[in-house]
């Protein structure tokens, strides 16, 4: 094998860059929008809730649909009409900004809109891989396009806030719109041509139906989808207790939260280029459920953390959860796109993903409930035992301990009969 391995071919090499550009510029906007609604409209707490809010429902609102038109259309025009959309709707700030005219109101119709291209845009990427690349290679594929994500998670809202620092927050934005725009430059080099589905007179209704009993009905996906949806969801009861107690109960500066915070970051970055090795020395199955419960056990360091030696457990704990994160996203995503036939791609990828992302608010609600009910430190306790909840998905079915994806994209008849 080549020692750059698929950036050496062409056409991976287009989604690599198109995807690098797109993933730093929605990363940057995690801290850019929302900075703009602050340093420039002097808004209320309340409305930077709303406008974050803005820029995720789209997940939940649209996600189901999304897979069924994707599936409709061909994914590398999905993603170039993405990109160009989000280029026109960020445009628009610096030009009201200039013109004296912005308003929170107008952030609200852009950070909608960016939610909803970033859909389209996540959707079809994950659904076109497959297209490009052999099956046995999407654990390469997806691991270089992994590494890409946890970069620019590790480095893009610190890249914002420093390009609001020096160019103001308005215009700061027009960095994002060159990443977006070229993004779509690089997504329109890709030579080989796309398999285009052929259009079936049905209800959309029906279509995301299909997807919906497609993943519920595999016993592989559905495992799959519940155990991320299980560690979604209490993950995210976790984070902002966890960001509470280090703030306000042990008093740390937000710079010595964000240094600790990188570790998830930096363990995610060794995960990505760990990934092909593991699969290869483990196998798919045992490198899924491994992923998820090494980590596991250190969530229950969370609620004893106090100002000393014991943030360096923190750190470990982060370091491991980012690794194990990585791998198990990596490794789990490329055996969805295994076993999922062609014309199901995208509503398979969408209907994962309104369930995972789904739990993502609801955890976040139920940790904010119990933090004023029982408190921040017993919170995190629950969320650690809740975490390894998620491992028997994976270990009580027949995953477990598969080395590959089962042949011709879809699970073994015994398995199909059996499976739960």
């Amino acid at each position: 094998m080549s020692r750059f391995g698929l950036l050496r071919e062409h056409d991976f090499r287009g989604l690599f860059l198109a995807d690098t550009a797109s993933q730093a510029g929605t990363q940057i906007l995690v801290l850019a929008l929302p900075l703009v609604a602050v340093a420039t409209l002097r808004v209320s707490e309340f409305e930077v809730g709303l406008l974050a809010a803005c820029q995720t429902v789209a997940f939940v609102v649209i996600g189901l649909p999304a897979g069924a038109l994707v599936d409709r259309l061909r994914k590398r025009v999905v993603m170039i009409v993405s990109d160009w959309a989000r280029v026109l709707a960020l445009l628009s700030v610096p030009l009201a900004w200039w013109l004296e005219v912005l308003s929170v109101y107008q952030l609200y119709a852009v950070a909608l809109v960016l939610g909803v291209c970033t859909v389209f845009f996540d959707v079809a990427y994950q659904s076109y891989l497959p297209y490009l690349v052999a099956r046995e290679r999407l654990v390469e594929g997806n691991s270089a396009l992994e590494v890409v994500r946890t970069v620019a998670q590790l480095g893009g809202p610190s890249a914002g806030g420093y390009l609001i620092q020096f160019l103001t927050a308005p215009y700061a934005l027009l960095v994002t719109v060159a990443g977006f725009a070229w993004s779509a430059a690089c997504l329109t080099t890709i030579r080989k041509p796309e398999t285009r589905q052929e259009v079936r007179r049905v209800r959309l209704g029906r279509e995301i139906a299909e997807g919906l009993r497609f993943v519920l009905g595999h016993p592989l996906l559905r495992r799959i989808a519940g155990c991320t949806a299980t560690s979604n969801l209490f993950w995210s009861m976790a984070q902002p207790m966890l960001l509470l107690l280090l703030a306000r109960e042990l008093g740390l500066a937000a710079g010595t939260i964000g240094l600790l915070m990188a570790a998830g970051g930096l363990g995610g970055l060794v995960g990505a280029l760990a990934n092909t090795r593991l699969v290869r020395w483990l196998g798919q199955g045992p490198t899924m459920w491994l992923a998820i419960g090494v980590p596991a056990p250190m969530m229950f360091a969370l609620p004893w953390l106090e100002a000393d030696w014991r943030l360096g457990l923190l750190m470990m704990a982060l370091f491991c959860t980012g690794a194990g994160v990585v791998v198990y996203n990596v490794t789990q995503l490329s055996f969805r796109q295994s076993v999922t036939p062609e014309e199901l791609l995208g509503r398979m990828t969408a209907t994962v993903r309104f369930f995972v992302w789904g739990t993502v608010p609801l955890g976040g609600l139920l940790g904010g409930v119990l933090g004023e009910v029982i408190g921040v430190r017993e919170t995190l306790l629950v969320a650690a035992c809740g975490s390894c909840l998620a491992l028997p998905w994976l270990l009580t079915g027949p995953i477990r301990a598969m080395r590959d994806h089962p042949a011709d994209g879809a699970a073994p008849a015994a398995l199909r009969e059996g499976g739960r």
